[in-house]
């Protein structure tokens, strides 16, 4: 049947609904991912709860969907716009195809828009809401405040434990990627994943060596009522802050967030360390940074940069074990240039406890 995504600026694209579970209609904000692969990660990963994706790409779903390239147990997104998706994938580990895989879990799907339109339409006027519908006759959409909590819809809500390594990592959960918990086992770390709202004393009940703040989705400004909590954590251990994580430890020492016009979505991001003047090409899904101008009355530091718009990517702390990037050095879809930021933090981790130790 015909479907169409109408958008809060009052403009309708026509494509094809397919075939689904769900016939009522959708409402999420429109972004797009330029990846030219990826897609089982990007709809899987939490920080991309509500919104619809529009995949870059004219062609998506040619590998189908497997059993190992899951970032979460689910699909986060609100729908799936796409030019064209393939029916069948073509890869001898594809266990269902996109279109088998998002009717399983409801996710609307539309092809056959015109996606270089929409684009050029979102880089212009920036992210909107929208309705994916049926029908043609909607009423218009109105911008929509994140009033919700967007987080608590993702993160856990009971602390779990995964590995037996030599040093104890808590991951705070605002919608975290099983990626970032992979690459933290992968340095022989014991993880514990815990909720959102932890609080500084269950932490320090933990015993914990270090601390990462996940990705999550939302804005990052709903997250104040936590931030006394985050920033006595922050203080107390060695901390690594990654997308969401990285935008509250901005606010958790004074600066402030904006929202960019279109964020940074897809695989091919480069930012510059400036620490090393090296360059790596970076995975990236955000709406929102840290504002460079409210660093002046913090002890944060810019470290990353983006090459392109001049963004901070990253923060450091001028007296604390603090580090946070913008991007995702865990990628998946991505490159992997900037994975020694995991190395770097457990290499901190390590110096810290010797100062410990020896104190």
């Amino acid at each position: 049947m015909n479907g169409y995504l109408k958008l809060e600026n009052g403009e309708t694209f026509e494509g094809i609904l397919e075939d689904t579970s769900t016939s009522k209609d959708i409402t999420g904000e429109v972004v797009f991912f330029t990846g030219m692969t990826g897609y089982q990660e990007v709809l899987t990963d939490p920080s991309y709860k509500n919104q619809f994706i529009v995949f870059t790409y004219p062609l998506i779903g040619n590998y189908g969907i497997n059993e190992h390239d899951y970032e979460s147990k689910q699909p986060h997104v609100a729908g799936v716009i796409v030019y064209e998706c393939s029916e069948v994938g073509h890869h001898y580990e594809a266990t269902y195809s996109l279109q088998q895989y998002l009717k399983k879990w409801n996710i609307p799907l539309i092809t056959h828009v015109d996606t270089r339109a929409l684009v050029k339409k979102i880089r212009n006027e920036g992210t909107m809401q929208a309705i994916l519908s049926s029908e043609k006759e909607k009423v218009h959409v109105k911008a929509q405040p994140q009033d919700e909590l967007v987080v608590q819809e993702v993160s856990t809500s009971v602390p779990t434990t995964y590995g037996e390594g030599n040093k104890h990592i808590v991951l705070f959960d605002f919608g975290y990627k099983r990626s970032i918990l992979e690459e933290l086992l992968k340095q022989n770390c014991k993880v514990t994943v815990v909720p959102y709202g932890t609080t500084t004393e269950e932490i320090k009940q933990l015993s914990p060596d270090g601390v990462v703040l996940s990705n999550g989705p939302g804005d990052p400004m709903q997250m104040q009522f936590h931030m006394s909590t985050l920033k006595k954590v922050i203080e107390t251990y060695p901390t690594l802050g990654i997308c969401l994580g990285h935008q509250l430890i901005g606010l958790a020492f004074g600066a402030q967030t904006k929202k960019l016009s279109f964020g940074h979505r897809g695989a091919n991001q480069p930012v510059i360390d400036l620490d090393t003047k090296k360059v790596c090409m970076t995975s990236q899904n955000h709406s929102y940074v840290v504002d460079e101008t409210s660093l002046d009355k913090t002890k944060l530091k810019v470290r990353f940069k983006n090459v392109n718009d001049q963004s901070i990517e990253g923060l450091k702390h001028e007296s604390l074990p603090v580090v946070s990037v913008q991007f995702h050095p865990e990628a998946h879809p991505g490159p992997s240039d900037s994975n020694y930021i995991f190395e770097e933090f457990l290499t901190t981790v390590n110096e810290v406890g010797r100062e410990k130790l020896y104190a």
